[in-house]
């Protein structure tokens, strides 16, 4: 007579959700566990992110039909685009992608050459000036803009994961404390993980839906982790995810191995930390030269070179001008480095 398992998380085995009879106290305790640490900036930036090429206005399969021509000019070559269109969770591959940016790229020249080219045209009307060859000037730019365009959309997959990868990490500590709180609640880890999933932890919860959506298509809970561990983008979700099926298939409790990764985790985020404030502190001082002091000392210069050579004031504005946009591009390109350089586990 074979004994019944009264652990069914243990086992990876199948149940519905309408047989995980939960204490509404037990959740909403669980549910609101750390919620306090979410703020609401944090909620807003936790939304699921859609993938959505850059400069188009058509979904991803009107645009697969739309570019069914280009597809030929294609070679099918697998590469890291196509496993970041896989990580992303859309059904396109890496051919047909190629073939949208290449439509987009060929309509972009067109619609921009068009638009040069007439403005230059009537803008040199207007001012009784006449721009020679403002037709050549005009198909340079828009091949100019257009190759812009093609690479930011050719990018964009590789973008797209890095991003995803940030939102899965920033929460991963969070929602572990959430399952292990539930976990010594004692409730069944699927019921745990249909928790998770309705709560607000950004693309953890948006992975874990799609791990609960094959467990109620029949799926077993190992195969349904697995699955997702395979596309997952983020190494650390990988390493949790991994744990957790090895931790079902050997039988172990569950409240060991995820408080054993959330020690592992945390250990990473104070590695993490410090090699972001031993990185920051040389970039603050760079900044400081670059951003501060040359500009101040270059103005200064400039004010003082003008009155000795006599400087036209078209001239001298002209270089102001200058000196501020180069201050705003470099304050905005270290601001994006600042951010880039953010541990990805807090």
């Amino acid at each position: 007579m074979g004994i019944k398992n009264s652990h069914p998380y243990k086992t990876g085995s199948f149940e519905s959700r309408e047989n995980l009879k939960v204490p509404k106290q037990k959740v909403l305790k669980s549910r609101n566990f750390l919620s306090h640490k979410v703020s609401k900036k944090q909620r807003l930036h936790d939304i699921k992110m859609k993938f959505k090429i850059p400069f188009t206005f058509s979904d991803t399969e009107v645009l697969k039909r739309r570019s069914k021509f280009f597809i030929r000019f294609v070679r099918e070559k697998k590469g890291n685009l196509d496993d970041c269109l896989k990580n992303s969770g859309e059904k396109i591959d890496g051919r047909q992608y190629f073939s949208i940016c290449y439509r987009n790229f060929l309509f972009n020249f067109l619609i921009l050459s068009v638009l040069f080219t007439s403005g230059l045209g009537v803008a040199g009307y207007f001012m009784n000036t006449r721009i020679e060859s403002f037709f050549y000037y005009g198909i340079g730019l828009a091949f100019i803009f257009s190759i812009f365009i093609f690479f930011i959309q050719l990018n964009y997959p590789k973008l797209y994961i890095l991003n995803k990868s940030r939102n899965i990490e920033r929460n991963l500590v969070s929602s572990l404390q959430d399952i292990l709180v539930q976990l010594n609640s004692g409730i069944p880890l699927f019921k745990i993980l249909i928790n998770i999933s309705e709560s607000d932890y950004g693309e953890v919860s948006e992975e874990l839906k799609k791990i609960t959506r094959q467990i109620n298509s029949g799926v077993s809970q190992i195969d349904a982790i697995e699955n997702n561990l395979k596309i997952s983008p983020s190494k650390y979700f990988k390493r949790v995810l991994w744990q957790i099926s090895n931790g079902m298939r050997a039988g172990s409790d569950m409240s060991i191995v995820i408080s054993e990764e959330i020690k592992n985790l945390e250990k990473e985020q104070a590695i993490q930390i410090q090699n972001y404030g031993s990185r920051l502190n040389p970039m603050i001082m760079f900044y400081m030269i670059i951003a501060v002091i040359l500009p101040a000392l270059g103005m200064t210069f400039l004010v003082i070179t003008s009155s000795m050579l006599n400087l036209q004031g078209g001239i001298v504005k002209a270089l102001f001008i200058i000196i501020l946009i180069s201050i705003t591009f470099i304050q905005i390109m270290f601001l994006g480095i600042i951010k880039f350089r953010r541990p990805t586990l807090i």
